[in-house]
């Protein structure tokens, strides 16, 4: 037996242990190692070792695949978007066995492009040791300083980045403000504001340009926060405990928390199997934007929610989440937007059509509108929707309308009859 036969066969049996183990389909199971195997055989004629293998190999591996499918059928694949995932999952399951990540994280050769990308860590490093900054917040400033250095780089070397001045400033912001709304334009300016006050800091411009962003104004409180009724939420509630399948079981737990104490969506996901203390019916909650954490009481109907996922609904995985996905890899949710379209769904299955939003916050909201009117003081609302200061649960106070109105003065229908 060749190296290449040995290593290929043992790439193999890690790979069919590690799908296995994941508890993947055994037909996905089959279907993957039918690919993997292929690949490698792909590779091994060209003398391609797999460490070495690029996102350009796969991509000529499906041309030539494709090639032979049309060669030997006569014809193209019903769905050659179908024939290609069909390929592409045992592939990328195999190149992450490997490589412990796939697709590859992108590393741009060029000099333009290695500088941009080590002057985007370092504005990240800088993020987080200077302003503390959370990880999200984080990602998005990174986010918008690499699509910055990308603009400017298609324009004018990355080296002359010291000598931006106003006018590119400007410009950049009227090339990303057609298609945005104005506090997403806003957030934009903000996020390049910071960015331009880290490269004075640092030395890599000679002002400061960051006081002369221009962004739009936004007023104080000039917009309502979408929010569930109370009749809407119990109804979604109504349906989704209806629903006896793991994934009814999974979500009716979620809204739940939702509903109960308004965490936010990455709260929820974030919460692990320790973080629930039965014996004092209790459970910790790591906020996602102050880092801080609460300790909640476990109320009985949530509760027995989470009892009844856990028991009945939750797949057999390592992982710790508490929430876990219900196809193969079983594990928890990247992030907490991955919740929306969940909340969405089962707000749409009541027959609910919020005038709003459609996602985890519309829950949150209307648990700060229930607090409001029960006579909660705003410090221990924000408290319980973890928020750091009073400021913050501000917005939340513009949700009780119907509170406003009863303490509304009547309008006179002529000024005659105002009473001096």
């Amino acid at each position: 037996m060749s190296d290449h036969q040995s290593q290929c066969d043992s790439l193999l049996a890690q790979l069919e242990e590690h799908l296995s183990k994941s508890r993947y389909n055994p037909s996905v199971v089959g279907q993957y190692l039918g690919a993997a195997r292929d690949f490698l055989d792909y590779l091994g004629k060209r003398h391609v070792p797999i460490g070495d293998v690029q996102s350009s190999d796969v991509t000529t591996y499906l041309r030539f695949g494709l090639q032979q499918f049309i060669r030997r059928n006569g014809q193209a694949p019903s769905s050659v978007a179908h024939w290609r995932a069909s390929r592409t999952g045992g592939i990328h399951q195999l190149l992450r066995l490997v490589n412990g990540h796939w697709p590859q994280r992108a590393a741009s050769r060029s000099p333009e492009g290695v500088l941009s990308q080590t002057f985007c860590a370092e504005y990240m490093q800088w993020l987080i040791e200077r302003r503390g900054m959370a990880p999200a917040t984080i990602s998005g400033h990174a986010a918008e300083a690499r699509q910055f250095l990308s603009w400017y780089g298609e324009r004018e070397s990355i080296d002359a980045f010291p000598l931006i001045g106003i006018a590119g400033i400007d410009a950049y912001l009227q090339a990303r403000a057609p298609s945005l709304r104005r506090v997403t334009r806003k957030t934009v300016a903000q996020r390049l504001q910071c960015f331009l006050r880290f490269a004075f800091a640092t030395g890599r411009t000679e002002h400061d340009f960051a006081p002369s962003v221009l962004m739009p104004t936004l007023f104080a409180l000039e917009s309502i926060p979408s929010a569930l009724k109370a009749e809407e939420i119990r109804a979604v509630l109504q349906t989704t405990a209806a629903d006896p399948s793991p994934k009814g079981l999974r979500d009716y737990a979620i809204l739940q928390l939702l509903a109960t104490y308004g965490l936010r969506a990455g709260e929820i996901t974030q919460l692990q199997l320790n973080d629930i203390d039965w014996r004092a019916d209790r459970f910790c909650v790591r906020h996602t934007k102050s880092k801080a954490q609460s300790f909640l009481p476990l109320l009985p109907a949530v509760g027995d929610s989470l009892l009844a996922y856990l028991r009945r609904g939750r797949p057999t995985t390592e992982a710790r989440e508490i929430f876990i996905r219900m196809h193969a890899p079983y594990r928890g949710f990247e992030r907490g937007s991955c919740l929306y379209s969940l909340i969405r769904r089962r707000i749409e299955a009541a027959g609910v059509e919020p005038a709003g939003k459609r996602g985890p916050h519309t829950l949150r909201h209307a648990r700060a509108v229930s607090l409001l009117r029960s006579g909660t003081p705003p410090k221990i609302i924000g408290d319980v929707l973890g928020h750091r200061s009073t400021v913050s649960t501000t917005p939340y106070l513009k949700l009780a309308t119907e509170d406003l109105r009863g303490v509304a003065l009547e309008v006179p229908s002529r000024i005659g009859e105002v009473q001096l």
